[in-house]
């Protein structure tokens, strides 16, 4: 898989849109209390954003009990999303576990108001945590468009691997949605811009709070970065709230035409 060199696209409409990232404490495997409190947070929304980014595994938290937990495709969360991105015209998206015949995954979701669908399976599995014996790493990138962003998303642990992020002409805004433990928080932050500023692309990144089944503690740190790196806004650590931007294409274009790094970029080949 080549990298290409960066232009902007002339068929794109310049627009701007609202992103909001929600930062959650996250009951272990307890689907429906984390589905109840998410849409306190959600149901206000209505109206106020056009996408909803939630951490990793945010029905359960980062649990390897999946034989408990796996959900068929169309189960009980997804519906539980359809209905909500419906109901709040707005889209919803996040990661839970999908059992896909005899594979699992970590697939991250992202559902429309108008029954727009999209996913992607974890590509990177946590060996450190195991994560690798219980779940199917995914083989794809996904890349699709949604008012005018082409947006790639990526879950937790890829933020580690620049070339599986890396912007291949096909980029706007980059959601890593993540269970992100506290003792590695400085390496998140680092990271989020590091992707922002490398490709050239808006980086969101949803992270929970709190503690898990595990004793891991979480501190949040999510938030919304911009193509220079900057900061546009972020979440209080060790606080459950929703954080809210807009986010622009006509900025991001002006910027990749006054600044073009990606023309020299180096390619990359992606091997099995």
């Amino acid at each position: 898989m080549s990298l290409l060199l960066l232009a902007v696209p002339s068929c794109y409409k310049i627009c701007k849109m609202k992103l909001s990232v929600l930062q959650q404490d996250i009951i272990w495997e307890n689907k429906s209390q984390n589905l109840n409190n998410l849409e306190r947070f959600i149901l206000p929304l209505a109206g106020k954003t056009e996408i909803v980014v939630l951490p990793e595994m945010f029905n359960t938290g980062f649990t390897m009990n999946v034989n408990a937990h796996s959900e068929p495709p169309d189960g009980e969360t997804f519906k539980w999303m359809s209905a909500l991105s419906r109901t709040c015209k707005l889209a919803i998206c996040g990661t839970y576990i999908v059992k896909e015949g005899q594979s699992v995954f970590n697939r991250w979701i992202f559902t429309g108001p108008d029954g727009e669908f999209h996913s992607y399976d974890k590509r990177h599995t946590f060996t450190m945590g195991e994560e690798d014996k219980y779940f199917t790493s995914g083989n794809s990138r996904m890349v699709f468009n949604y008012k005018g962003f082409r947006i790639s998303p990526y879950i937790c642990y890829d933020l580690r691997f620049p070339v599986w992020s890396r912007n291949r002409n096909d980029s706007d805004l980059m959601i890593y949605s993540a269970n992100w433990p506290t003792a590695r928080r400085d390496v998140w932050n680092i990271l989020l811009r590091a992707r922002a500023i490398e490709n050239q692309c808006f980086v969101a990144g949803s992270n929970r709070i709190g503690t898990d089944g595990n004793g891991i503690t979480y501190s949040g740190d999510s938030g919304i970065i911009g193509p220079k790196g900057e900061i546009i806004t972020m979440s209080d650590p060790g606080l459950e709230q929703c954080i809210t931007a807009e986010i622009s294409m006509d900025e991001l274009n002006e910027f990749r035409k006054k600044f073009p790094v990606l023309n020299d970029a180096d390619k990359f080949e992606l091997v099995p």
